[in-house]
């Protein structure tokens, strides 16, 4: 990782297909309460509505798109952040479990509810608990690791 721009696209790219296989693999198959292709699809609602349901292979594409873009997203934005709060640099696991949770906050309490105006209030129960968990697992923890990583080369490029 020599530049932001490649750490950006290692912790984004690395978060988000940790995110969806934990998706896939939590709601798909140890759930059983959807397809791999329906969650993909239902990504690809919050651009094209019902007509994502509807489509076929390309519309989980759509999906996978859109998924990977909001990951790279809160990369950078973790990225851009990181430098101005020396908390992040000195408690990197701590950092992650928060980061992991702001992520989930922001898509639940702010980008799906924009997406989608009709969405059933949360309860807390074990599904709110274990996509909290997820986030942390796979977004939260390899965007805070990655970046870290990137800032500790820097300063030792810095020395040299």
């Amino acid at each position: 990782m020599k530049s932001k721009f490649e750490t950006i696209l290692l912790s984004g790219l690395t978060a988000g297909t940790l995110d969806i296989l934990a998706a896939v693999l939590v709601y798909s198959v140890l759930l059983k309460q959807t397809s791999a292709v329906k969650i993909l699809k239902s990504i690809a609602s919050a651009v094209f509505r019902q007509e994502a349901y509807e489509g076929g292979p390309k519309m989980a594409f759509y999906g996978l798109l859109f998924h990977y873009i909001i990951a790279l997203i809160f990369a950078f934005i973790y990225l851009k952040i990181y430098p101005y709060f020396s908390f992040l640099k000195k408690h990197v696991f701590i950092s992650a479990v928060i980061y992991g949770i702001f992520v989930w906050l922001v898509m639940n309490l702010v980008v799906l509810p924009i997406a989608f105006p009709k969405l059933p209030p949360k309860q807390f129960d074990f599904q709110l608990l274990l996509s909290v968990f997820i986030l942390i697992v796979c977004i939260g923890f390899p965007i805070a690791f990655i970046t870290k990583k990137f800032y500790i080369r820097q300063e030792q490029l810095k020395n040299i």
